[in-house]
């Protein structure tokens, strides 16, 4: 954790059965797709949303004869991974062959790592709100091949298979059983994909499929859990059920909700959870039964003899090390410190590595605070509001770091500042010679600002008594000479001459 923030640990998940209170544990298996331009182990590309199996190597198609040959890349963004969550590199790793059958694995196996992971134990510090996270231990992180994809709605008679996805590279993201929750789960998720997001090792796109979540589900009384974390003995936690290839965050916790309710109903009816692998509906709000959970035994894993054990230098992991970029919990810390910010504002402006990038650019050399409530508050809404991106934003960050340049010389007012970035979102253009050619320089001659003033106190005496009577009604007159001078008084300026006039 950082030094300079105190967390407290989120409350665990009670759900209300029937008969008694029941607490959540849940651990996930996350498939992150490896940022690469080439497969785990051939060359063929990786691109999304190219024809069908035009994509695919021989070596991928399980020609007799190919063998694979190790992608150096995918390796170096393992270990980026690994030492992005504070892991254990593992110097020496090996490949297993994972034997089952599907249509898409046209090798009949899958090159996965069992018994010696690339990656070892690391950590993920889960933000729930300020102040408040969750430790999440993970066990493992180990690189495997994913298999291609079956199409059965094209034709009512036969189904197809695409293999541009065979052999894609993944990293397989384990979890200890330490998260307690639905909003948990999805914020674990969230976190790991800004991690690899800023690392640039996996892109997070879970549209696309290339980051997928397996649910591991089971409910436990009150205070099994503890017992488990003093022995260690998984017997204290319940039966698990597995829900399978998840890729939304809501779709994760609707359907860990729906899954403990439905071991929950199990268990105080009298019967026993079954450990199997489960699929969620999200039309019918239910989990269905999609296999018996297998074991390792039954995958028949052993060392893949068309690759060696892969051993690394630490040499060459320091050098790794050593180009890592600034991540997301540090870059955090450091807006709260080094430019004011609350942890709420950091947490809003790195929460996507483009956006961080966006901001800084735009606080370099400025206010901090004035860059996130303009990054946030205008930019961020209107973004929002349009549909958009700051990737894809009408106004550049060198734009909005000119319009609050303008109001800190004093050139332009707080109002007339929206005005001009409603201009620059629309048509565009340098914002100090918008201002200069449409004349919206702010009025900062007292003289004329005392005579607006005067004009509008002689034009209202009744309402002069009633402020002189009330100080607070005194904002009316400041509202009209602004109104009348187009917004372009100097506010401070009008506000000491009215309360000077009115002898407030």
């Amino acid at each position: 954790m950082l030094d300079h923030l105190t967390y407290t640990a989120p409350e665990p998940k009670i759900i209300q059965g029937a008969k008694q209170d029941w607490e959540l544990v849940i651990g996930l298996e996350v498939h992150a797709q490896v940022a690469s331009n080439a497969k785990l182990f051939s060359g063929a590309s990786t691109g999304f949303g190219a024809e069908p199996n035009s994509h695919v190597a021989f070596v991928d198609a399980a020609m007799p004869g190919m063998l694979p040959v190790i992608n150096e890349f995918c390796v170096a963004q393992a270990v980026r991974t690994g030492l992005g969550i504070k892991a254990a590199i593992n110097l020496r790793s090996a490949f297993d062959r994972k034997n089952y059958f599907y249509p898409d694995l046209p090798q009949g196996y899958q090159i996965s790592q069992l018994y010696h992971p690339i990656v070892g134990e690391g950590e993920v510090i889960v933000d729930m709100a300020p102040g408040v996270a969750r430790r999440v231990r993970i066990e493992r992180i180990h690189l495997e091949q994913d298999a291609g994809k079956s199409i059965h709605d094209m034709d009512p008679n036969m189904s197809f298979v695409d293999l541009n996805r065979t052999g894609v590279a993944l990293m397989e993201i384990v979890s200890r059983p330490d998260i307690r929750g639905p909003e948990e789960a999805a914020a674990y998720v969230a976190k790991l994909r800004q991690i690899m997001r800023y690392l640039g090792t996996c892109d997070g796109n879970m549209q696309n499929g290339n980051l997928r979540a397996d649910v591991n589900v089971s409910v436990c009384p009150p205070g099994a859990y503890e017992r488990y974390q003093e022995t260690q003995d998984f017997s204290h936690l319940g039966t698990r059920c597995e829900i399978k290839n998840m890729n939304s965050l809501r779709f994760i916790q609707a359907a860990i909700e729906v899954e403990a309710r439905r071991q929950i109903a199990i268990i105080e009816d009298g019967g026993k959870v079954v450990q199997e692998t489960r699929l969620y509906d999200p039309d019918k709000g239910e989990t269905r039964s999609m296999r018996s959970k297998e074991e390792a035994h039954d995958y028949r894993y052993f060392p893949d003899p068309d690759l060696l054990p892969l051993e690394i230098e630490q040499a060459w992991v320091d050098q790794i090390a050593g180009a890592m970029p600034e991540l997301p919990d540090e870059k955090k810390a450091r807006f709260v410190k080094d430019l004011g910010l609350s942890e709420y504002d950091a947490g809003v402006l790195t929460a996507e590595v483009e956006n961080a990038d966006y901001f800084e650019a735009v606080a370099s050399g400025r206010d901090g605070k004035m860059a996130a409530n303009w990054v946030i508050n205008e930019l961020f809404g209107r973004l929002n509001k349009e549909g958009l991106t700051v990737e894809t934003s009408p106004v550049s960050a060198a734009q909005l770091g000119g319009v609050i340049d303008l109001i800190g010389s004093g050139a332009i007012s707080g109002k007339i500042a929206k005005d001009l970035f409603e201009i620059v979102w629309t048509e565009g253009g340098d914002p100090a010679q918008i201002v200069e050619e449409r004349g919206m320089k702010q009025v900062t001659d007292l003289g004329a600002i005392e005579a607006a003033v005067d004009e509008i106190i002689a034009a209202n005496p009744a309402q002069v008594e009633k402020a002189k009577a009330n100080p607070k009604l005194a904002g009316w007159f400041v509202g009209q000479v602004l109104k009348a001078t187009g917004g372009k008084a100097n506010p401070a300026a009008v506000q000491d001459l009215v309360a000077r006039k009115l002898g407030q």
